[in-house]
């Protein structure tokens, strides 16, 4: 009974979008021109701050991902070599019939 003219639930979509019109213009100040080096300062600094974000591996782990990187070098080294050993005779055989 006491609710007829009181909106206590939801705002409707055009109350919405009033209310976030006046949020914006409140919310968000005019952007100021920035200059070079502020941008480079900010620059520089954003850097810092994600470096100190980064984990750096442990010397045990930078050995054994040496020695797998290495091993698979070394591996399709051997398959590439055995293959290109493998069609250099193919090529060989075929010329020397011909």
């Amino acid at each position: 009974m006491a609710d007829k003219g009181l909106k206590l639930d939801k705002p409707e979509a055009s109350d919405k979008k009033a209310v976030d019109k006046k949020a914006d213009g409140a919310k968000r100040p005019k952007k100021a021109k920035v200059g070079l080096f502020s941008r480079i300062k900010r620059f520089f600094k954003d850097l810092r701050s994600e470096t100190k974000k980064v984990v750096w591996p442990t010397k045990k782990q930078i050995i054994n991902n040496t020695i797998v990187v290495i091993v698979v070098m070394l591996c399709l080294g051997i398959v590439i070599w055995g293959l290109d050993a493998g069609l250099s005779a193919l090529v060989n055989l075929v010329l020397k019939s011909a």
